[in-house]
């Protein structure tokens, strides 16, 4: 069966109140209760606390699973209600306190405080003394008379700046305030708009409220799908009730969220035939982080020379008004950052598993191998009505194989984990997770090793389970 075909035997299955329905409602519903507490717990304690991080992700992943596996019986005429309300549940906990694990949202903020005064965010880095009448409180305070900052100015943590002017000392939230922006042109717009509606006095709240409307979004989207072609709404917790999202699209703010909801959008608009549209939504998630890139093979199997056009003119678009204000210096910090970042395959926590089997510096030319062919792969192989299950393998397989050890960049996986009904791919996020808070530790790279090879065996063994197993659960398109 398609997924364009309603599955009323299903429904049927699906237990009533007669059968438990309302205790079942229940139940998920209190696990998602203990689960926010788990994320307030998290996120309103002292991130100083180096060992609270782990063991709460740990901790909410325990018991994410049991909360999913529960909402598969819950009634399906209120299914819809009860996951948007355990979203809302786990959203509220998340925003009860500023980000916890990240400052990236510190350096959203300034870009759009910098962009709001009329200034590209290209042009000055947060250091430069030529913006100092700009710089809100929150973000930025004056080192101490001795020239050093305070131990914990702000909640998401502080950076010494010392390069100043006169040899001074800056303190910001921001991380890498001597660089510039690494962010594409979309990103800047939307952190433009934040600031636009929420002002420059207001603190890391207003990230994280775009965070949730982005995730609620998503949710939104999701259980539509899930409506039209006749699968139950419980599947939409796969996103909407994950750790990940609380912790790094609502907490965090990561704009990673952003670019899954364009990319969710443009899978979802291609299927409906309106490859123009869907193009330009591909191009708007590109050019918000650049990392959407990835799930493009999957997309490519109907009218790809408009789809393309349209992707490419979406992001070309989105950069003219930076252009003409910066030039070549949109660029940003992004070439630096890929080194500093590991992927030139230096010693780094990059291509763990590769650097398991290859000397160091083969990994990264072994990767860009994989990543080819598995991208030939999925564009030889997707079935133009579902993209998502080879955008899930895309997505997946470049996760296992770079290891970027950033948590968020996850969040671009699950929206088609839900669509796909591929679960097992959701191990990969408390691995990065795990891997992003035990790297500079002795026992990091034990860590991502076991993590990353764990959640290979396991994507593996689904696999091979569904090939084996009756036809029913063999088709992609059965629930």
């Amino acid at each position: 069966m398609s997924d364009s075909t309603p599955d009323p035997a299903h429904r049927r299955r699906l237990p009533g109140p007669e059968h438990g329905g309302g205790a079942a409602t229940v139940s998920a519903l209190a696990l998602v209760a203990v689960l926010a507490g788990v994320i307030w717990w998290m996120v309103s304690n002292d991130p100083s606390a180096e060992w609270i991080s782990p063991i709460g992700t740990l901790a909410a992943w325990a018991l994410f699973l049991p909360a999913a596996l529960a909402a598969r019986r819950i009634p399906a005429r209120h299914a819809a209600a009860v996951v948007l309300l355990g979203s809302l549940l786990l959203g509220t906990a998340a925003i009860s306190a500023p980000p916890a694990t990240s400052n990236d949202s510190a350096r959203y903020a300034w870009d759009g405080i910098v962009q709001k005064a009329g200034i590209s965010p290209y042009a000055h880095v947060p250091a430069d003394e030529a913006l100092r009448q700009l710089r809100p409180a929150w973000l930025f305070q004056d080192a101490g008379a001795d020239g050093t900052c305070n131990t914990n100015p702000f909640p998401t943590g502080t950076e010494a700046t010392t390069n100043m002017r006169g040899g001074g000392t800056l303190c910001t939230a921001i991380n890498r305030p001597t660089v510039p922006t690494v962010y594409p042109a979309v990103a800047e717009l939307y952190f433009l708009a934040v600031r636009l509606l929420s002002g420059a006095d207001v603190g890391f709240i207003a990230f994280q409220l775009a965070g949730l409307l982005l995730s609620l979004a998503v949710t939104v989207a999701l259980l539509a799908f899930l409506r039209r072609t006749g699968r139950p709404a419980h599947q939409a917790v796969w996103w909407a009730w994950s750790p990940l999202v609380a912790l790094e699209a609502i907490n965090g703010a990561h704009v990673d969220a952003l670019g899954a909801a364009l990319a969710l959008a443009a899978a979802l608009l291609l299927v409906q035939g309106r490859v123009l549209v869907s193009g330009m939504a591909f191009g708007a998630a590109v050019a918000t982080k650049l990392i959407p890139v990835i799930s493009a093979p999957a997309l490519l199997h109907r009218r790809p020379v408009r789809f393309v056009a349209a992707a490419v003119a979406t992001f070309a678009v989105s950069y003219v008004p930076y252009v003409l204000a910066s030039g070549w210096a949109v660029l940003g910090y992004l070439p630096t950052y890929l080194k500093s970042e590991g992927y030139d395959g230096a010693d780094s926590p990059r291509f763990t598993l590769l650097k398991l089997v290859l000397p160091t510096s083969w990994a990264a030319p072994a990767a860009v191998v994989l990543l080819l062919c598995l991208a030939l792969y999925v564009w030889r192989t997707t079935d133009a009505a579902r993209p998502w299950d080879g955008q899930v393998l895309m997505v997946g397989g470049t996760l296992l194989i770079v290891s970027p050890s950033y948590p968020w960049y996850a969040l671009l996986l699950l929206p088609f984990v839900v669509l796909g009904r591929r679960y097992e791919f959701t191990a990969i996020a408390p691995v990065l997770a795990m891997m992003y808070f035990t790297g500079a530790e002795p026992y990091g790279q034990l860590v991502a090793r076991l993590g990353l090879g764990a959640a290979v065996v396991l994507i593996a063994f689904a696999a091979i389970f569904r090939r084996r197993s009756t036809p029913g659960w063999a088709r992609p398109g059965t629930p």
